[in-house]
């Protein structure tokens, strides 16, 4: 069975064709319509829009696997919100439902696209014999899945919903002092108001004002001040050995080391804890030896000082497709509904 499969996140949406014989063909993208691009649309109007883009994508009478990035309803399709895409938005959408409208031709099967990368992630042969896996992605948003491996369940609660660490309280502190950023949702002091890739943005011009002129003379300064893209620029000054990057990364990843923290020791049965995401993967080992600097210094109590391998090496920087997990998710559930290949 060959699937059309989409991945729509808060900068791109990317669509493909996928099967389990062939694997996925050519992968195109566009820009997203979401507010941070349309500032004058809308959220009706950027919705609609995105129906109309995913809806093209598709040809006919086709069976569609989504992975949408957004906290959605996995019971129903329903989506709550999605502040990449729109804010602090947060009436309900019936994203099954538009779909279905505007293409009835498609059988659609919609999930999170945390939830769809984790299905990706679990299916390769290193995952298959582990307990349970958490799955984080790092990107514009910042969400996470657990999958239970032995049942393949990845639980949810009574809204359809798990996972969005994202949202989550927060504190870091420069220099001792409180630093207050506000999330895309428009709440402030959430995880994904530091640790997302806006957030470390911005928190990288908090450090800029708070370190002058040691800032304007360090590799991260001089390289965007040169106009260098900021994601490049930040790994080429990690790759450097520059100081305020690595206290800027050691800022942004506290929170989600918060998170690693608290999830390892309530579930010891979690084998491995990926982290994927444009984030998480542009800096690479760097993102991950940050994360392990903050467990180490304050780690699982007895556990980290009794076998401090415990948990590093549980921790990994991985790749994990969502237009794949969206293919495998959209199998599954032709497969339910007695109509698989």
């Amino acid at each position: 069975m060959v699937i059309t499969v989409l991945d729509v996140g808060g900068t791109h949406v990317r669509w493909s064709r996928w099967s389990p014989e062939q694997g996925l063909g050519e992968v195109l993208r566009a820009p997203s319509p979401s507010f941070s691009r349309w500032a004058h649309a809308s959220v009706e109007e950027l919705r609609a829009m995105l129906v109309r883009m995913m809806a093209e994508a598709v040809p006919p009478r086709a069976v569609a696997g989504v992975s949408f990035g957004a906290a959605l309803d996995h019971h129903t399709g329903t989506v709550y919100a999605s502040a990449p895409l729109w804010g602090a938005h947060t009436r309900p959408y019936d994203l099954l439902a538009a779909l279905n409208a505007a293409r009835p031709d498609v059988r659609w099967h919609v999930v999170n696209d945390v939830t769809a990368a984790l299905l990706h992630l679990a299916s390769a042969p290193r995952a298959r014999d582990l307990r349970k896996i958490l799955l984080a992605t790092i990107s514009t948003g910042v969400a996470c899945r657990t999958i239970d491996q032995r049942t393949g369940r990845i639980p949810v609660d009574g809204c359809g919903l798990q996972g969005e660490i994202g949202h989550l309280p927060a504190a870091v502190a420069i220099d001792g002092e409180p630093v207050d950023l506000r999330c895309d949702c428009g709440r402030p002091r959430h995880v994904a108001a530091f640790s997302s890739g806006p957030g470390i943005r911005r928190l990288a011009e908090v450090l800029r004002e708070r370190r002058g002129r040691d800032w304007d003379s360090s590799d991260l300064g001089m390289r965007l001040a040169r106009g260098e893209a900021f994601e490049p620029a930040l790994a080429a000054a990690l790759d450097s050995g520059d100081a305020p990057a690595a206290e800027l990364l050691d800022a942004a990843t506290k929170p989600v080391a918060d998170v690693v923290r608290t999830a390892l020791c309530l579930e010891p049965e979690i084998d491995l804890v990926a982290f994927t995401g444009g984030v998480a993967l542009g800096l690479g080992e760097h993102y991950r030896d940050a994360l392990l600097a903050h467990l180490s210094r304050e780690g699982l109590y007895l556990t980290s000082e009794r076998q401090p391998g415990w948990v590093r090496d549980r921790l990994i920087v991985s790749e994990a497709d969502g237009l794949v997990g969206a293919g495998l998710a959209a199998l599954a559930g032709e497969a339910r509904e007695g109509r698989a290949a």
